[in-house]
């Protein structure tokens, strides 16, 4: 997800975390299938801010590229 540009939209393809990651993720509504936005970076690069389902979720980089995203 980090090689998206700002403001690049698409849909959730797969999300490759570990089972202990991925429910945390599942629980706040990122699941296959969801619209999203990648909406920043933060100034070092270190978290990513993405919109979904209405709110704004901060992930760690190494987090976001292991979710794979279906370019709009």
């Amino acid at each position: 997800m980090s090689a998206l540009a700002p403001g690049a939209r698409g849909t959730v393809a797969e999300i490759k975390l570990p089972p202990e990651h991925r429910g945390r993720l599942l629980e706040m509504g990122l699941l296959s299938g969801t619209p999203i936005e990648l909406v920043r970076f933060a100034p070092l690069g270190d978290p990513v801010e993405i919109k979904l389902r209405g709110y704004h979720l901060s992930l760690r980089r190494h987090e976001a590229d292991l979710i794979m995203i279906r370019p709009a």
